[in-house]
């Protein structure tokens, strides 16, 4: 099965890193985040990735070529990884970079897609049997997103009710790591730029075909500053729950 990342966005609100270099290539530890991300997938056996690049691709390109896929190779033994890297267009929707991949699609599989930007501890064989069993043509991945701040509720000037930091109170959002037939490419008809989560996703789930596989361990994307230094925090401390090599 093959692994498409979306790894061109321009991540306007880490510009400290990326008026750089691309959000994917951004350090959590030593390696950029889109390695990790790559290993994770490595790990439970996937072996063949196309890279949607745009916003400053050649970085992205500079590290495979330099490291020639050798720093797959610390910890887990890896043989016949292929991954290609594609110019997606610097101004490309999420929809646009996936169609622009199309071609390099195998149509009698499915294949699978997440952000260069996110880690978490799916279990992927679980979430594989799970789409398997629908009828859908996506799956995606619901994750509750790590609470940033507690609630206060007021009644007049009066504070009713204070609640600190709470998962459980938290909405499932979609989390990336998607599972999707071939035909997901009917639904990209007549659409010249689209955007895959409020155009494509949103069309699937008014016709039932979008399935979600609720998932309540880690998950975390590094959208900011400040998560940047939540996963380079819990790199130090090995608390990496999306390590499995």
């Amino acid at each position: 099965m093959q692994v498409v990342i979306l790894a061109g966005g321009l991540g306007t609100r880490i510009s400290e890193e990326t008026d750089f270099i691309p959000k994917p290539m951004v350090l959590i530890g030593r390696k950029p985040i889109l390695w990790h991300i790559i290993k994770f997938y490595v790990s439970y056996g996937f072996n063949n990735f196309i890279i949607c690049g745009g916003y400053k691709i050649k970085y992205i390109r500079n590290f495979f070529k330099k490291n020639n896929h050798k720093s797959y190779n610390d910890k887990i033994k890896l043989k016949n990884i292929n991954i290609k890297i594609v110019d997606t267009g610097k101004n490309s929707n999420t929809g646009k970079r996936i169609l622009r991949i199309k071609k390099y699609l195998n149509k009698d599989k499915d294949f699978c897609i997440t952000y260069g930007d996110g880690l978490c501890d799916v279990n992927l064989n679980n979430l594989i049997k799970f789409h398997n069993k629908q009828k859908s043509v996506v799956t995606l991945t619901a994750v509750k997103p790590q609470p940033r701040y507690g609630n206060i509720f007021f009644k007049k000037n009066l504070i009713s009710n204070f609640s600190e930091k709470n998962v459980g109170n938290e909405n499932w959002i979609n989390g990336g790591f998607f599972i999707c037939k071939y035909r997901i490419f009917n639904y990209f008809k007549k659409k010249r730029n689209p955007i895959f989560e409020s155009q494509i996703l949103k069309k699937l789930a008014v016709k039932g075909k979008l399935a979600g596989y609720k998932h309540k361990k880690f998950w975390y994307c590094m959208d900011t500053l400040r998560d940047k230094r939540y996963l380079n925090y819990l790199y130090k401390i090995r608390k990496t729950p999306w390590v499995r090599w």
